[in-house]
């Protein structure tokens, strides 16, 4: 899964709603690219991994210290995030754009101080 900090504009997407400082939200477009890349996979419960890094890994199964975020009803998709990360993550909407320069996923995190510009790398 390609992981993009793109300044790509999604015209589709509609703006969230400012999450509360310890939830974060997975917008219509994450959750689609999430249900794509997880039926491609072909483990139906298996959730996205969040870390505070902006790193992806499936988990098959939520730790019980994990704090859990849904996409929107019905898209049947769930993020995980650690305690650790959840600190510099809440308040964080997750959401898929494509646009000229490529797609993937941008974090919009209030929490970031700066970043570089390849979306690898982020400062809090």
């Amino acid at each position: 899964m390609q992981m993009s900090n793109a300044a790509a504009h999604n015209e589709t997407s509609k703006p969230a709603a400012t999450p509360a400082k310890k939830e974060i939200v997975v917008t219509e477009a994450a959750a689609q690219e999430i249900a794509k890349q997880r039926d491609k996979r072909g483990t139906p419960n298996a959730r996205i991994r969040v870390g505070f890094t902006y790193v992806f890994e499936w988990a098959d199964e939520a730790k019980p210290t994990d704090s859990e975020f849904s996409g929107p009803d019905g898209s049947g998709v769930a993020i995980v995030v650690d305690p650790k990360s959840l600190v510099f993550l809440g308040g964080m909407t997750l959401d898929f754009v494509r646009g000229m320069m490529g797609h993937g996923f941008k974090f919009n995190n209030p929490n970031a101080k700066g970043s570089c510009g390849c979306g690898e790398s982020v400062q809090f």
